[in-house]
């Protein structure tokens, strides 16, 4: 049941991360531009903070789903980091020589901080602890298969997000001069914190 509670944690974690958010188009973003061990340490930092997210989580499972307000909150916070995470990816793009220095020395260290402001984590794994109990699939009655869990969806996400900034990085010979491909990420960053904004108001 340990290794059990591991891989799930794992599959669900690496699936999950799979869809465009925040910190995997910053990491595809790194890989772009060329910056493969930032990008790495990037992934890192974002699975170090993935374990007590995961683990906060599966605490306060039925403590937070109660609160139909904070989730909401989540969501606003959610689309702002989004939104101005777009602006700043746009503005990086056109002045590559300044993004190249501060991304080079800050990748582990970026990586921590935006985890750390990325709401979408605690209530992304809430929903699918919930959905796992409820079908069956997981039981988290000990600590050991808690923690097991828990660094299985560590595990998943520094996965996912390795094989993002490597394959990016491979790419980015074919787009190294291409302004527009640069600052995709940035601008899909803007789309979607836009359209989370227009899905609270809406």
């Amino acid at each position: 049941m340990v290794i059990h509670a591991f891989l799930i944690g794992a599959i669900a974690s690496f699936l999950g991360s799979i869809p465009p958010g925040t910190l995997n188009i910053l990491v595809l973003q790194l890989g772009l531009e060329n910056k493969l061990k930032a990008a790495l340490g990037f992934a890192l930092a974002v699975a170090l903070i993935e374990y007590p997210y995961a683990w906060i989580a599966v605490e306060f499972e039925a403590l937070i789903t109660s609160s139909p307000a904070i989730q909401e909150n989540f969501r606003l916070l959610a689309a702002i980091v989004m939104i101005a995470l777009g602006l700043l990816g746009i503005w990086t793009a056109k002045k590559p020589k300044m993004a190249t220095i501060k991304m080079q020395k800050s990748g582990f260290v970026r990586g921590l901080i935006l985890s750390l402001l990325n709401p979408q984590t605690i209530p992304w794994w809430i929903g699918v602890i919930a959905y796992l109990k409820s079908e069956g699939l997981i039981v988290l009655d000990t600590p050991i298969r808690v923690h097991s869990f828990v660094f299985g969806t560590a595990v998943g996400v520094i996965s996912l997000l390795t094989l993002l900034a490597i394959a990016a990085e491979r790419l980015s010979q074919m787009i190294k001069h291409n302004r527009m491909m640069a600052m995709m990420p940035g601008i899909i960053l803007l789309v979607l914190g836009l359209f989370a904004l227009l899905r609270i108001y809406i």
